[in-house]
């Protein structure tokens, strides 16, 4: 009912009149598509006027899908991703990459294939036979493109709405039922139902409708990533950038990054450009997709050098390959705020590459500190709400949909600190995120002497006698004998907590989990794990006593998967938690130290341990950290790598003085494993020279 009473009054504060600028954006766009690809004229379409990669006929121009993604904004968006959702498009390798149904047929066949089934779905559509459009097949494969051209055609029957996602969120909100297995064009006109039946959308259009939604019920992640981005080396962009509205970057010989499908075909494209980069280039990748993938209203800073802000920008558009520009060809809109312009009392390790995360608390700063940022940038910010980090976000939103949650990664890569993390989140304590290290750590004991979070590590030993019930020695009892006394477990005395304050959400963190015999210590409780099994009465083995785990009850687990992997764990557990993967972070130990980039020598170093042993047996980033920043002496750095990664790696390698030789190279003997002695100072010019030859463009 309060969802109800939301969008009504949502519905009546709305200005309508603001969609009045879209609507005839929209009509006009709208007549631009009709007029280049008449619905009559489909049938005889060539290959040549619809795919992306390739330039339309001259005097055509733009082809089909160009139009479609990068011409009609106001019709709604379909930008962002790659160009799979195309259903077939030109690669800039020169072949045609095209949707499963399609492969193994030549490019003009399998374009008569798709072109036959888009004239059947607007055929259909013409005769009001909705149903036969779900059953196109090779149509499923490109839904958004779908969707949008259906609406384009037919506009009466949908709405200017594309993302599945979005629409489920939707149809949700309006209190109606979503399908998983029907397309999104299905789902947009269920929306349109569920519209057309509510009284306070009476006389709106689609464009009013799709702009109330997305502004007041946005189904977007809030908690977006901020990013440093420098505009040219040493900022020599930054008068272009700012007077167009725009960032960009560099690697143009990359091309249109739409056409790359995900971050192992993009790092394939940077080494085979740039083969020098030592392994370094699949973090480069992942943060040039996230570049092509930002979304307007997203939040970025440029900056020149290390020290100093240039300015802040909100993302006014999508991605786009300028390749008529001279250099610098990869684009996205921006609307720049110079009056955040500042230097910084202290150089920032990580901008010293083109990319680079930002604290949310550090970026709230720039809008209200002073015009230069020193040592109170150390201090909590309290200007305003807190906006969660991303994989905290993550753990909240898997513990809701699953009700508990295994980090799984190699050693190092902070998962205890994010279960930690995620349970102050939980306790209403975000503002300890952004907090100094001290005050974090304050935060989150008084958080566990609250009794609302419980954390335990497993070990072999451990047993259902600790984690729910069992008899122990009675230390009160009087007398000569061993005296028993049923006593309750971790796990028993949390859910006790938990029931009597059901309002409350309670936490428990398993440390280790994997170290455990899961069956053995959750016994018959794995069961009521499941959520639409809570408050479900069960008998206990021991006592017999009636047990059910409350509703508000969430489980952190936390597991090394260099001691056992994932596929190792009992299945009946492994079905009930949900996993994610908290893997080596390069964001983390973004600096220097003497020539040794430290975060290039980081990934070349889990390059070739993913390589010679596997990606479960990486080292994490807190191995080069120091109080949470990274190492930043050559002292520092000898003392890590010599008396915690070596060893590290020897017990890995199991004694194979070959194998950790593949690993470390010239670092090591080949004949012995022995390392080799030098002073920190030659160590630190040894390893940027094993590790770091070559460059990725850094261009901070």
């Amino acid at each position: 009912m309060t969802d109800e009473v939301d969008l009504r009054a949502a519905a009546a504060e709305f200005d309508r009149r603001t969609a009045g600028e879209v609507e005839t954006a929209a009509e006009d766009e709208r007549k631009q598509v009709l007029s280049q690809f008449p619905l009559e004229e489909w049938a005889t379409l060539p290959l040549s006027r619809f795919a992306l990669g390739q330039a339309a006929p001259s005097g055509n121009g733009p082809t089909y899908c160009r139009l479609m993604e990068f011409g009609t904004p106001n019709l709604g968006s379909i930008k962002g991703g790659s160009a799979a959702k195309h259903i077939m498009y030109h690669h800039n390798s020169g072949e045609w990459r095209v949707a499963a149904p399609l492969r193994g047929m030549e490019p003009l066949e399998a374009w008569e294939e798709l072109r036959r089934q888009f004239v059947r779905a607007f055929e259909a559509m013409a005769a009001g036979d909705f149903e036969a459009v779900d059953d196109l097949e090779v149509l499923r494969f490109g839904p958004t493109l779908v969707t949008k051209s259906l609406a384009t055609y037919f506009p009466e029957y949908f709405l200017p709405i594309y993302a599945a996602e979005h629409l489920r969120k939707f149809v949700t909100l309006l209190g109606g039922t979503t399908q998983t297995d029907v397309p999104a064009w299905h789902t947009n006109r269920r929306l349109l139902e569920l519209v057309r039946s509510r009284p306070e959308f009476d006389g709106w259009s689609r464009q009013e409708v799709m702009l109330f939604l997305y502004e007041r019920f946005n189904p977007r992640p809030q908690q977006r990533t901020i990013w440093k981005i420098a505009p040219g080396e040493r900022g020599r962009l930054w008068e272009e950038c700012h007077s167009s509205g725009v960032i960009r970057v560099g690697w143009d010989e990359l091309g249109d990054l739409g056409q790359y499908q995900s971050d192992t075909e993009l790092k394939q494209a940077l080494d085979a450009h740039w083969p020098r980069s030592s392994g370094g280039s699949l973090t480069l990748a992942r943060r040039l997709l996230a570049f092509r993938d930002l979304e307007a209203g997203d939040r970025i800073l440029a900056n020149h050098g290390m020290d100093e802000v240039l300015a802040t920008g909100t993302v006014s558009g999508s991605y786009r390959f300028d390749a008529d520009h001279p250099e610098y060809q990869h684009v996205v809109p921006v609307s720049w705020d110079v009056s955040h312009a500042r230097k910084l009392a202290e150089p920032q390790p990580g901008w010293r590459s083109t990319f680079a995360k930002v604290q949310p608390a550090f970026f709230a700063r720039l809008a209200t500190g002073p015009a230069v940022l020193g040592t109170e940038s150390q201090e909590p910010y309290a200007g305003g709400p807190v906006t969660l980090p991303e994989d905290v976000a993550g753990v909240l939103e898997a513990l809701e949909r699953k009700g508990q949650v295994i980090l799984h990664g190699p050693p190092g890569t902070g998962k205890t600190r994010l279960a930690l993390g995620a349970a102050l989140a939980l306790a209403g304590r975000t503002d300890a995120l952004n907090s100094t290290p001290d005050q974090r750590m304050a935060a989150q004991a008084g958080m566990l002497r609250d009794g609302r979070i419980h954390m335990v590590t497993f070990h072999p030993s451990y047993g259902y006698e600790d984690f729910v019930e069992g008899f122990k020695p009675d230390l009160s009892a009087t007398g000569t004998g061993l005296a028993l006394a049923l006593t309750d477990g971790v796990f028993h005395v949390l859910c006790a907590a938990a029931s009597a304050r059901p309002d409350e959400k309670f936490l428990l963190i398993i440390d280790e989990i994997n170290r455990g015999d899961l069956p053995r210590v959750f016994g018959e409780l794995v069961t009521l794990l499941e959520l639409d099994k809570r408050g479900l009465p069960l008998a206990l083995s021991v006592s017999r006593r009636i047990f059910s785990v409350p509703p508000n009850v969430r489980i952190i687990g936390t597991m090394n998967t260099a001691d056992r992997s994932i596929s190792h764990l009992d299945a009946a557990v492994r079905r009930r938690f949900a996993f994610l993967p908290v893997g080596p972070d390069p964001d983390a130990v973004s600096g220097t130290v003497g020539p040794l980039d430290l975060a290039q020598f980081f990934e070349s170093l889990n390059t070739r341990i993913a390589r010679h042993l596997d990606a479960d047996h990486q080292i994490g980033h807190a191995y080069l950290l120091r109080d949470g920043e990274p190492i930043a002496t050559e002292d520092d750095l000898a003392a890590a790598f010599h008396h915690e990664v070596i060893p590290l790696l020897e017990d890995y390698c199991l004694g194979r003085a070959d194998l950790l030789h593949r690993i470390l190279g010239g670092l090591v003997d080949a004949d012995t494993g022995r390392p080799a002695l030098m002073s920190p100072q030659d160590l630190v010019s040894a390893l940027a020279t094993e590790f770091t030859s070559g460059t990725q463009g850094a261009d901070a």
